[in-house]
Order: structure tokens, then C-alpha cells, then sequence
């Protein structure tokens, strides 16, 4: 097998119980949800933490603590992958979700700067790098396993559920930050009320976790690979390796993007809280619908199109729309161009992450796929929202974003027409 072959499941099975791709989905949306939650309430945690007497230097502070969760995720997937592939996709994927349920009780029972000072800040930014050291092991490893228990000519949709999983994640997190909203003063929010959706975030992990426990093991290799081995196998799919990390470049900063537009909304088209947040219910759902679509288009029609099109459509459309929501700022059009870029970014970026984990072998796709993933969102995904608000605040040009994001899906089609088609059906 080359390196860039298109690699098929022996082992895939035509009849996958509901309940194990519900466990990957549960796990992996519980651990997003979480750091989609400390994007939405960034202003609320940096008035908490990182107290300032000037607003904007207490955002960049609170963006910057958001930042250092993703320093430990490149670790995290590189150690957890390695685990993957050696021990199995399972205890792997526990480990990972309860060192996840601890970062998040850490920051949810935080006292804030004003009650113990200096620890305040000293203990979100270690539940920061705690949670993303659980994240980094966390995504690589369930793709693997939900394009590995995928029937024949469907691991395109089984993948797409790892991104459409993030979707029910920001959907969920925005419902609850709406309703939060609507019913807690905004003092109350700053004191209390954004702790709420971190509290049921951690009270839901124990069930992830129980359902977790009854997973199906899609990786049980009989002879342990020596580290020469794994390095062979590694430098032979380099190139695709490395490919894999400019496609998740191009696409995790579009993520980070709209992720923001809550953020956005509030600081840079003064739009109230209530609204701003039901851009993130907008966000959610959009990802999810539009993450399945991709996944099922891709297995019909081949990969490389769906990444390639539509990718340059987000490119063509970006600029306009921000234009739009700047210059005409309401509530129909935030949510309206939303809704537009979430479902054109998400087409293709369901199908990227899966295209990753299928162009590298199964014995080090845990640790490849991974690590290429957790690698390019540190570098790229932990900086967007901080870069977003460094350019917005710095130039006063609100449509940063767009040409941020733009610049991104570049890089990102250029990957798209190197990395081989990845499909069953249509590799060449």
C-alpha cells in the first residue's frame, strides 16, 4: 500500500448499533461544548478572572486563557493517539473524556478574582491546559473510531458526526446561554450566570462516561509495533500527514470565526447579549445540519468535490456577508449570515477531518490523524478569536474577519486539490 492509496476497513460492519455512534457523538460533544461555552461567555469570564479598568484589555486577557487551552492539545493527541494505537480506541477515549470532567468542574467552582486573587486566574488558565491536553487526545481518536465501525460506502457520514457532534454541542450551548440570558440581570450574569452551563456540562459527563464503558473496540492490534516501525509508517505518509494539517488550518479558523460572532455582535455591532447569543443557536444547528449533508454528499459523489466547491463558494460569499452585517446591522441579518457561512464552511469541513483519518493507515491513524489535527488547531484555532479582536480593536476595521477567514479557505483549497481522493468509490 502507498501512501497515497485509499485505505478500506477488512473489519467494517454492515450494521452499527445506534447507541456506539451515540457514545462517540455524546463524549466528544460534551468535551466541545465545553470550550464553545468559555468562547460564548468570554466577556462575562474575563470580568471575572482578569479584571481590568479598560473592557477591551480584559477580553484579550480572557481570549488569551481560551488560547492556552489549545497549547496542550497537540500533547494530548500525540500521547493519547500513540494510546490509541497501541491499546485500543476505548480506554483511550475514556482517559481522555474524564480528564475532560475535571477541567470543566475546575472552572465551574473557580472562585472569581475578587474572592482569592491571583488563584483565580493561576486555576482557569491549569483547567485550560487540562482540558485541552483531554481534547487533543479526543478528536483524532474518535474519528478513527466512528469511520472504523462504518459500514461499506458510509464513512463519510459515520465521520461527519464528529463535526456534526460539535454542532449539537454550540446548539446547545447556545440554548442554554439564551435562556440564561432571558432570565438572569446581566450583574447576576456576571457574577453567577455563566457558570450555569458549565455545571451541565459536568453533570452530563458520567452518562457519556457509562456509555462510553460499553463501546465496541474497532482496534486491537496483535503484535505491539516497535517505535522503528511507527516511525516508518509515519515518514511514509508524510505527505499526506502534512496536508492534513494545512486542510484543518484552513477550516478551524472558519470555526473560530463564526464561533466569535457571538463575541462580535456585542462588542463590534453593540448588539444586546440575547440576541448575540441566538446566533450561536444559528451556528449550532447549521453545523449540524450541513455537516451530515457534506458527509452523505461526499460517499455519493467523491471527497475532492464536495471539499473544493464548496470551499470556494465560502470564499466568494465571506467578504459580502460580513459587509452586509456591518453596514446593516440587525438581528435577521446576524442571524442570516450565520447561518449562510456556517452551512458553506461546514459542507466541507465534515468531510476534511474524515478525509484526514482515512488517509493514513489504521495502525497509526490515532496518533497521524491526531496529532495533524490537534496540531494545526493550536497554532491556528486557539489564535482566531484573539487575532480577531487584536485586528478589529487595532485598525477598527470590522471586517477583519472576513478577510481572516478568506485567506484561510485558500490554504485550504490548495490541500484539498493535492491530498488523493479518499473515497471507496471514487479513488483513483
Amino acid at each position: 500500500m502507498t501512501a497515497t492509496s485509499t485505505l478500506t476497513e477488512p473489519g467494517a460492519r454492515s450494521g452499527v448499533p445506534a447507541r456506539h455512534v451515540a457514545a462517540a457523538v455524546a463524549g466528544n460533544a460534551l468535551e466541545v461544548f465545553d470550550f464553545t461555552t468559555y468562547s460564548y461567555f468570554a466577556l462575562q469570564i474575563g470580568r471575572a478572572f482578569f479584571p481590568s479598568h479598560d473592557p477591551f484589555l480584559s477580553e484579550l486577557q480572557s481570549l488569551a486563557a481560551f488560547f492556552i487551552g489549545f497549547i496542550g492539545r497537540p500533547l494530548g493527541a500525540y500521547v493519547f493517539g500513540a494510546y490509541a494505537d497501541r491499546q485500543g480506541r476505548r480506554p483511550a477515549l475514556m482517559l481522555s473524556l474524564a480528564l475532560m470532567g475535571f477541567g470543566v468542574l475546575v472552572l465551574a467552582f473557580t472562585p472569581p478574582y475578587a474572592a482569592i486573587g491571583a488563584a483565580a486566574p493561576i486555576l482557569v488558565v491549569a483547567a485550560r491546559l487540562v482540558q485541552g491536553f483531554a481534547m487533543g487526545g479526543e478528536l483524532g481518536t474518535a474519528t478513527a473510531f466512528l469511520i472504523e465501525i462504518a459500514p461499506p460506502g458510509q464513512r463519510g457520514l459515520y465521520g461527519s458526526w464528529q463535526s456534526a457532534s460539535q454542532g449539537l454541542a454550540s446548539l446547545t450551548s447556545g440554548v442554554i446561554g439564551v435562556t440564561v440570558s432571558s432570565l438572569v440581570s446581566a450583574q447576576a450574569m456576571d457574577l453567577w450566570g455563566w457558570r450555569i452551563p458549565f455545571l451541565i456540562g459536568a453533570a452530563a459527563l458520567p452518562i457519556a462516561l457509562v456509555m462510553r464503558r460499553n463501546f465496541p473496540e474497532t482496534h486491537s492490534p496483535q503484535k505491539q509495533p516497535s517505535l522503528e516501525e511507527t516511525r516508518a509508517q509515519l515518514h511514509a505518509y508524510r505527505r499526506n500527514i502534512a496536508l492534513g494539517f494545512f486542510m484543518i488550518a484552513g477550516t478551524t479558523i472558519p470555526f473560530y470565526s463564526l464561533s466569535y460572532m457571538t463575541t462580535f455582535a456585542q462588542n463590534s455591532l453593540h448588539m444586546g447579549t440575547t440576541i448575540a447569543l441566538a446566533a450561536t443557536i444559528v451556528f449550532g444547528f447549521s453545523n449540524f445540519a450541513a455537516s451530515l449533508i457534506g458527509g452523505v454528499l461526499s460517499d455519493r459523489i467523491g471527497r475532492r468535490p464536495v471539499l473544493i466547491w464548496t470551499r470556494l463558494v465560502l470564499i466568494a460569499i465571506v467578504y459580502p456577508a460580513y459587509f452586509a452585517v456591518v453596514h446593516f446591522p440587525s438581528a435577521g441579518m446576524l442571524l442570516g449570515v450565520t447561518a449562510l457561512l456556517a452551512v458553506t464552511n461546514f459542507l466541507s469541513g465534515s468531510v476534511t477531518i474524515t478525509v484526514v483519518s482515512e488517509s493514513v493507515p489504521k495502525a497509526i491513524r490515532g496518533l497521524a490523524s491526531g496529532g495533524a489535527y490537534a496540531t494545526a488547531v493550536a497554532m491556528f484555532g486557539g489564535t482566531t478569536q484573539f487575532a480577531i479582536a487584536w485586528l478589529i480593536g487595532t485598525t477598527g476595521n470590522k471586517l477583519a474577519p472576513a478577510l481572516y477567514l478568506a485567506a484561510a479557505s485558500v490554504v485550504a483549497v490548495i490541500a484539498y486539490v493535492l491530498i488523493p481522493e479518499t473515497s471507496e468509490r471514487f479513488a483513483r
